[in-house]
């Protein structure tokens, strides 16, 4: 299989992809009160393959599912979280002090998932020495000598797409194994570093594209436009 080219630590990069959308999934299940649910029924309602997400929950999962009952929704939800190391948490460091690197520096909700973004670097010399969210702004150049020393392995790159490469590399040379981008920009990194991409423009289009088919679905029949209209060989 395809997932097979792209393995980190016996686990496939899509299965990693896949865990933090069940986590989230089961955590709703559990607030509306279920307590039991089932492979097939997890892979139902997030429209997912029943036979990968079978294999995904038994590389987590400390108990099996029991037949015709499934999992306990708390247990599982506890196993992914302990999977994805909630518990021990991972220091960060954040490239790019802008509108949106404060936000993330501002933002409390890492902690629950075992992140903890420590600093955060900016060539902008007037932010260098200045806290955002309690976080301590540093200058660029102090940014591999850091993570080597205080052994970080995730960066968060939140720079214009022009500096990123640069940025990426710096943070490769200081030791960073995983990286969360969020410069609109394909990221050249050795094999053995992780890249998440987050492009938000290709987000908001998909979401703008969604209302714009689904109003069209809903107009009245006379106003919907003819996929054929204009179209040579039409029936």
């Amino acid at each position: 299989m395809e997932e097979k080219k792209h393995m980190v630590g016996g686990i496939s990069r899509k299965t990693l992809e896949r865990l933090p959308v069940y986590h989230h999934y089961l955590e709703q299940k559990n607030r509306e009160g279920t307590e039991t649910i089932s492979s097939p029924a997890i892979a139902l309602e997030l429209k997912l393959n029943e036979v990968q997400v079978r294999k995904d929950l038994a590389m987590v999962a400390r108990t099996a599912g029991k037949p015709k009952m499934g999992y306990l929704v708390k247990d599982l939800i506890g196993d992914i979280e302990e999977f994805l190391g909630f518990h021990n948490a991972n220091q960060a460091v954040l490239v790019g002090v802008g509108h949106l690197g404060k936000a993330l520096l501002s933002y409390k909700g890492f902690d629950q998932y075992g992140i903890e973004i420590v600093m955060a670097f900016d060539s902008d010399g007037r932010k260098v020495d200045t806290k955002v969210g309690g976080k301590m702004i540093l200058p660029l150049e102090k940014l591999e000598n850091l993570c080597r020393r205080m052994n970080i392995h995730i960066g968060i790159i939140t720079v214009p797409k022009d500096s990123a490469q640069e940025v990426c590399d710096r943070l490769v040379n200081g030791g960073v194994k995983a990286i969360w981008n969020f410069a609109p920009i394909h990221l050249s990194v050795p094999d053995h570093v992780l890249v998440q991409n987050e492009n938000m423009a290709v987000s908001l289009a998909a979401l703008s594209k969604y209302l714009y088919e689904a109003d069209k679905v809903n107009l009245p029949a006379g106003q919907r436009e003819d996929p054929l209209e204009g179209k040579e060989g039409r029936m």
